[in-house]
């Protein structure tokens, strides 16, 4: 198996993936806000952004899986292109 040749991520992708995390996070406390049993407001934003934080983290996973799978079939099919050696 060969080593890459270049980097596998810049501080562009990293800071792309950074701020969707983030409007993910976002996101997923607005909406579990009304899923909380609660009538205190801290508790209840307080829960939901526990909650939206491993909703957020899986979101994160899924990003970074999906990258190296995406670039893993780029260079097969480039290879591909390239005919045998």
């Amino acid at each position: 198996m060969d080593l890459p040749k270049e980097k596998p991520a810049g501080r562009a992708p990293l800071a792309l993936d950074a701020l969707l995390t983030v409007a993910v996070f976002v996101f997923f406390t607005w909406i579990l806000r009304s899923h909380v049993p609660s009538n205190d407001p801290f508790f209840i934003w307080l829960w939901a952004a526990i909650t939206a934080s491993c909703l957020a983290a899986l979101f994160w996973l899924a990003l970074q899986m999906f990258r190296v799978v995406l670039r893993a079939q780029l260079e097969a099919k480039a290879r591909e292109r390239a005919g045998p050696r």
